[in-house]
C-alpha cells in the first residue's frame, strides 16, 4: 500500500472535494470549507497556474485511490497504449484493481481498509487465495472471502455499516459473502472526483 502520512482530513480540505467517499469528510468541509492553515473567513488570493491545476487534478486521483506516484503514473503509461480515451481508460484501470472491487463491493469501509483485507489475504479471487491489490479483474471474475468465521465476521460487519449503492457492473450476494464482476465498467459507471483529462496533460507534458 501506497503509504500516506498526512491526515486525510487535511489533505481533503486542501484538495476541496471529498476525495475517500466517507460521509465524515462531507461534514468536514461543510464545516471547514476553507484550507488548512488558513483562518476562517479570511481570503487568500492566489493565482494558480494550468500547471498547478493540473498537479491537484492528479492528486486527487491518486490520494482517492491510496497509490504512490510510480504506481499511478504506470497506470497512466498502461491507459495510453489502450485504444480509446488515455483518460477513460486510466479510471476503468483504477476501477478494476482488485482492491477497488472489494471495496465497491462494500466489503470494505474504505479501499485502505480493502486493500489491507487483499494484503493479509482473506479475499479469494476465481477461488484463489490473492494478495496482490493491483491485480487487474475481468468479466466474470468472482470474488470470494476466505473460509474462516473470523474474517467472514469482520466482513460481514463492513457489509453491514455499507451505505454505498453497488455498481451496476457488479453484483453481489450478502449471504454467500460473493462478488461477480458481470461486465467491464464503462466511464459513465465511475463516480468522477476529479478531471482526468488534465492529468492527461499534465504527464502529457
Amino acid at each position: 500500500m501506497a503509504r500516506n502520512s498526512k491526515a486525510k482530513g487535511k489533505i481533503v480540505r486542501r484538495l476541496g472535494v471529498n476525495i475517500y467517499g466517507n460521509h465524515k469528510y462531507d461534514k468536514l468541509l461543510k464545516k471547514k470549507p476553507h484550507g488548512p492553515g488558513i483562518e476562517k473567513g479570511k481570503r487568500v488570493r492566489k493565482k494558480e497556474s494550468d500547471y498547478g491545476k493540473q498537479l491537484v487534478e492528479k492528486q486527487k486521483i491518486r490520494f482517492a485511490y491510496g497509490l504512490s506516484e510510480k504506481q499511478f503514473y504506470n497506470i497512466f503509461v498502461k491507459a495510453k497504449k489502450i485504444a480509446g480515451l488515455t483518460g477513460d481508460n486510466m479510471m476503468i484501470l483504477l476501477e478494476r484493481r482488485l482492491d477497488n472491487v472489494v471495496y465497491r463491493l462494500g466489503m470494505a469501509q474504505s479501499r485502505a481498509q480493502a486493500r489491507q483485507f487483499v494484503n493479509h489475504g482473506h479475499i479469494r479471487l476465481n477461488g484463489k487465495r490473492s494478495n496482490i491489490p493491483s491485480i487487474v479483474v475481468r468479466e466474470g471474475d468472482e470474488i470470494l472471502v476466505k473460509d474462516n468465521d473470523a474474517t467472514k465476521k469482520v466482513l460481514r460487519e463492513c457489509v453491514s455499516k455499507n451505505d454505498r449503492s453497488l455498481p451496476s457492473w457488479l453484483s453481489f450476494s450478502e449471504d454467500g459473502l460473493k462478488g461477480k464482476i458481470e461486465r467491464l465498467p464503462f466511464r459513465v459507471d465511475i463516480d468522477t472526483v476529479a478531471n482526468e483529462q488534465m492529468v492527461v496533460e499534465y504527464y502529457s507534458k
